[in-house]
């Protein structure tokens, strides 16, 4: 075994020098030689040899692109090479500089494959993040590679830089995975490697130290919990929410993304603006109370972010991070205009639109890909956006928008019973999917526009489906399984908490009788809410928000609407679907049961 030290130094000192650094280790280990090695990187000297090293030492490697101090390697046999040549033929470094030490060592040995990359271990899949998405990323990207194909690894790395993600996983190679290494900085979503082996670390020491983090994943590596069993409530709805998200394509996925995101501060602004009708309902016109205080935040603050992050995350979902700066400002530029959700909309959509094609057309040479992202996208892409925004779309948007207002706002009692039907019936006929979305945003866009009845219909019809679904499985369970009976507990928490899921398990069964039941009781609860007068100032949060003082008007006849259309879908689901057997059923003894017809 011979004994190495070498030296690694690049001319930032970041990149190659840790790259170098790893590859030498890995590589002289699986010979069968001994190697320390001393790094002369951007913070200074890491791992600095010591003068007994160094006289120990059968040999020197100064694999460098500056210029280094070799007087303390005088009498020693030394190799310099790049640290390009030695990233690239690691072993061909290697081996050259072990031919200087002549006959006074023992000649190289290959050694077995690492204790530390069992067998059963032969795919890894990775994602690297920086917080700026240029240099660190790529480079953690190029050591897990490397480490991994040392290994004989088949290894597969995602990418989350400044323009985006690239070498996106499939799910194919996310299922065939036996290791994940997620070596990041900032945020990244796990969620689809439930069920797998991950390993979570810094970007940084995925560059400084590719191997040995990789034996750490393989040893300390925990299993992701995934969702909940399908035996559940809780994980039937979290199947069906999964399959539709991975379903969503196209514009509907771009449109959903951004509302999904905007969601949290509509709730957080509504709940506020909510409670600052506990003092009176126009209690936040006098200074320098809590109630100016709590309105200032929900108003002034959550809500007038709403539709920048609307348009800001449309625009990412299109174009990744690219699209987000284009899109904030178009969002922002909307509200100034006046052109509202219907302006955040259009402005997330141009932004992510022009901030792809952007990104995809310019191309820059290496030395200069760097602007790319924090230059040159941001720019032109808000350029794009805030000329189209000011000169073209704006004013129309904003005119649309405030006719649409004025005439909501001026609806007779028809027009707007007919409202409250549709709007009721579309929250049930998909329970939770695309015309289910599109009644709430809808309605929850109109709230900046200070339109609350619409949001009232959409949520009490919401409830429904779940609580009249739960009612019916306790009154009539001989038509309901053992199962569903059992899931009936659920359905109603998931009810009075307006998600509208909880009914999805209960449908997917029996659709032809269930659909009919539930679309029928929501329409007439939207209807009634409607015309009742009923308004509600919060978005979400089902039965919890009727607690807060003057969070809804005419509190009374809104639970009115809520019970009655909750009475017609038990009744329907009662008169609609066919008695079980006793043993379908899962009911004890003939007596409980009628037989199936």
């Amino acid at each position: 075994m011979t004994r190495i030290v070498a030296v690694t130094a690049c001319s930032t000192g970041i990149a190659h020098t840790h790259m170098a650094a790893e590859a030498l280790t890995e590589t002289a280990h699986r010979m069968g030689h001994q190697i320390r090695i001393e790094r002369q990187g951007a913070n200074g000297t890491e791992n600095p040899l010591s003068a007994a090293e160094i006289a120990e030492a059968d040999v020197v490697l100064l694999a460098t692109d500056i210029g280094i101090d070799g007087t303390r390697f005088a009498d020693k046999p030394l190799h310099r090479a790049s640290t390009s040549d030695t990233v690239r033929h690691t072993g061909a470094v290697l081996r050259a500089a072990l031919a200087l030490t002549g006959d006074r060592v023992h000649a190289p040995v290959e050694a077995p494959a690492p204790a530390a990359a069992p067998a059963a271990v032969t795919r890894l899949v990775a994602i690297t993040s920086c917080p700026t998405g240029i240099a660190h990323t790529f480079m953690a990207a190029d050591a897990l590679k490397k480490a991994g194909a040392v290994r004989g690894w088949d290894v597969a790395v995602e990418t989350q830089g400044s323009v985006g993600s690239q070498n996106t996983l499939s799910d194919e190679q996310i299922a065939q995975a036996d290791l994940v290494v997620i070596a990041a900085d900032t945020h990244v979503d796990d969620s689809r490697f439930a069920g797998k082996k991950v390993y979570k670390t810094s970007v940084g020491a995925a560059v400084k130290g590719a191997p040995k983090l990789l034996d750490e994943a393989v040893a300390n590596g925990t299993v992701l919990g995934g969702k909940a069993g399908s035996a559940s409530l809780a994980g039937q709805v979290a199947d069906a929410k999964a399959k539709r998200s991975a379903s969503r394509s196209g514009p509907y996925m771009h449109l959903l993304t951004g509302v999904s995101y905007m969601l949290p501060l509509v709730v957080a602004g509504g709940l506020l603006i909510a409670l600052s009708f506990v003092f009176g309902i126009k209690a936040f016109e006098q200074e320098g109370t809590l109630a100016a205080a709590l309105m200032a935040i929900g108003g002034g603050g959550a809500f007038a972010l709403m539709v920048p992050v609307l348009a800001g995350f449309i625009a990412f979902s299109i174009a990744d991070r690219p699209g987000l700066t284009p899109g904030l400002i178009g969002g922002m530029l909307a509200v100034n205009l006046q052109a509202g959700f219907l302006g955040g909309i259009v402005a997330g959509f141009l932004a992510g639109y022009v901030a792809r094609w952007l990104r995809d057309t310019i191309k820059l040479p290496q030395t200069l890909e760097g602007l790319k992202p924090v230059l040159i996208l941001p720019l032109l892409s808000t350029l794009v956006t805030g000329l189209v925004m000011v000169y073209i779309v704006g004013e129309p948007v904003a005119a649309i928008l405030a006719a649409m207002t004025s005439f909501l706002q001026g609806l007779g009692t028809t027009n707007a019973v007919l409202l409250g039907l549709v709007l009721g019936g579309m929250m049930a006929i998909d329970m939770g999917g695309p015309i289910n979305k599109a009644a709430y945003t809808f309605s929850v866009g109109l709230l900046t526009s200070d339109t609350y009845a619409p949001m009232a219909a959409t949520m009490a019809a919401g409830m429904t489906p779940p609580l009249g679904l739960a009612i019916a499985a306790w009154i009539a369970k001989n038509r309901f399984t053992r199962e569903e009976r059992e899931a009936s507990g659920a359905s109603a928490v998931l009810g009075l908490s307006f998600i509208t899921e909880g009914a999805i398990p209960f449908a997917a069964k029996d659709p032809a009788r269930v659909i009919p039941a539930i679309v029928a009781g929501s329409a007439v609860t939207g209807a009634l809410s409607m015309l009742l007068g009923c308004k509600l100032v919060a978005p979400h949060g089902g039965i919890f928000v009727l607690a807060i003082p003057n969070a809804v008007t005419n509190l009374a006849g809104y639970a009115m609407a809520i019970a009655i259309g909750t009475v017609i879908t038990t009744a329907l689901l009662i008169v609609l679907k066919k008695p079980l057997s006793a043993a379908d059923a899962g009911l004890d003894g003939d007596k409980a049961a009628v037989p199936a017809q």
